[in-house]
C-alpha cells in the first residue's frame, strides 16, 4: 500500500514511522545506556567522574581508538570486517618514528607515510577482497599479521621520536572555553584537549556526513543490506566494497599518527587488541555484524561506553585488576548483542502487524 492510497490520518503516521530505521533505533538505545551509565558512575563514585577533564582525557588518550572504530564501522556497515587496523597502527607508530629520527625527517614526511601505509593496506586488501572474492576475516587476518611481522623488522625495541618540532606538536594543549574545574585554592582550572582529539572528532563528522549524504554512504548500507539487490539496482559492488576497505585503512594510518601524537614512540606493543576493541565499539553503538545498519555517532558513544566501564573497573579496587576489565567488555558485547537482536526481532514483528492492520 502506497502513501497516496492511505487517508490523511494514514500518510502522517507512515511519515513519522519511516524515518525511524533500525539504525536510529539502536543508536538511541546506546546513546540512552552511555548516558544513564555515566551518571550512575557519577552518583554512586563521584570523584573523577564528575571532573570534566576526565571526561576530556577519555578523547585525548583514545581518539586512535574513535578513528579505527569509524573505520570498522564503514566495512562492517557494507557487511566486512578487517582485523588488520590494529597492527597497521602499531606499524604507522615505528615507521613515522624511525623516519622522524632519520637524518632529513620531518613532520610533514612522515605524515605523508602514515597515510601512505594506511593506504597501502586498504587497497591490497580491499582488492583481495572485492575484485579476488577472498574472505575480508582471512585476507585481514593476514594483513595483521603481516603489519605485526613488519614492525620488528624495523625495530625489536621500542623507540622515541626526537625531532623537536615533533615534540612541540605531540605537547601542544587547548584550553576548553567556560568548561573545567576548581582547584584547591579556588582558581578555575579549563579542561585541554590533544589535537589527536580535535582530529577524531573531525573524522567522526565527515564519516557521519558520507554515510548519511553521499552516494557511497547510501551504497555502502544498499551492499551490506542486500549484496543482490545492490546489483539489481545498478550499484557496483566490487568498487563500493573494495572503496570501504579503502577508507579503513587510510583511517587506520591517521589513526596510527594520532597515537604517535599521545604517545610519542613506536612499539610492538602498541594498539594491542586495538581491532577487537574497535569492533566492540562499532557493535556496542548499533552497527550490525551482518552488515546494512549502523551509525559512527553510535560508534563514538561505544567507544566512550567501554571507556566509561574500564574508568568503572578502575575506581572499584575488588575489580582493579585487568581481567576484570575484559570480563566486562566481554559482557556488555554480549549484552549488546542480545540486546539488539531481541529489539530488531521485536521491531521486525510491531512492523509487520502494523502493516496487516493498515491492509
Amino acid at each position: 500500500m502506497k502513501n497516496h492510497d492511505l487517508p490523511p490520518s494514514g500518510q502522517k503516521l507512515r511519515k513519522r514511522r519511516e524515518p525511524f530505521t533500525d539504525t536510529n533505533l539502536l543508536l538511541t538505545i546506546t546513546i540512552c545506556i552511555f548516558v544513564l551509565m555515566y551518571l550512575a558512575a557519577m552518583v554512586i563514585w563521584g570523584g573523577g567522574f564528575r571532573n570534566p577533564q576526565q571526561f576530556v582525557t577519555m578523547f585525548n588518550s583514545n581518539a586512535w581508538l574513535i578513528i579505527i572504530a569509524c573505520g570498522l564501522t564503514i566495512v562492517m556497515i557494507a557487511g566486512g570486517i578487517d582485523i588488520s587496523v590494529g597492527g597497521v597502527v602499531a606499524l604507522v607508530t615505528m615507521a613515522c618514528v624511525l623516519y622522524l629520527n632519520s637524518p632529513g625527517g620531518n613532520v610533514f614526511g612522515s605524515i605523508g607515510l602514515a597515510l601512505a601505509i594506511g593506504l597501502a593496506f586498504g587497497f591490497v586488501q580491499g582488492f583481495l577482497v572485492a575484485y579476488l572474492e577472498i574472505q575480508p576475516f582471512i585476507v585481514t587476518l593476514a594483513g595483521m599479521f603481516f603489519a605485526r611481522g613488519m614492525i620488528t623488522i624495523l625495530s625489536v625495541e621500542p623507540v622515541k621520536a626526537k625531532l623537536e618540532v615533533f615534540l612541540v606538536i605531540k605537547e601542544f594543549r587547548m584550553d576548553i572555553p567556560y568548561v573545567g574545574y576548581y582547584g584547591k585554592a579556588g582558581n578555575f582550572i579549563p579542561a585541554r584537549v590533544d589535537p589527536g582529539a580535535l582530529i577524531a572528532l573531525a573524522v567522526v563528522l565527515l564519516v557521519f556526513v558520507m554515510l548519511r549524504w553521499t552516494r557511497l554512504g547510501r551504497d555502502l548500507y544498499a551492499v551490506g543490506g542486500n549484496r543482490q539487490s545492490a546489483l539489481m539496482l545498478g550499484i557496483n559492488v566490487r568498487r563500493t566494497r573494495f572503496l570501504s576497505h579503502l577508507i579503513c585503512g587510510l583511517l587506520a594510518g591517521i589513526a596510527g599518527y594520532v597515537f604517535l601524537m599521545d604517545t610519542g614512540a613506536g612499539s610492538a606493543a602498541n594498539a594491542v587488541f586495538g581491532e577487537m576493541k574497535a569492533i566492540a565499539s562499532s557493535i556496542i553503538g548499533g552497527t550490525l555484524l551482518t552488515g546494512g545498519v549502523g551509525n559512527v555517532i553510535g560508534t563514538l558513544f561505544g567507544v566512550l561506553t567501554l571507556l566509561t566501564i574500564d574508568n568503572v573497573v578502575r575506581v572499584v579496587p575488588e575489580l582493579n585488576k585487568p581481567w576484570w576489565q575484559e570480563i566486562t567488555t566481554g559482557a556488555m558485547l554480549c549484552l549488546f548483542i542480545v540486546l539488539q537482536s531481541v529489539v530488531l526481532s521485536r521491531r521486525g514483528k510491531w512492523l509487520k502487524s502494523g502493516m496487516r492492520n493498515e491492509k
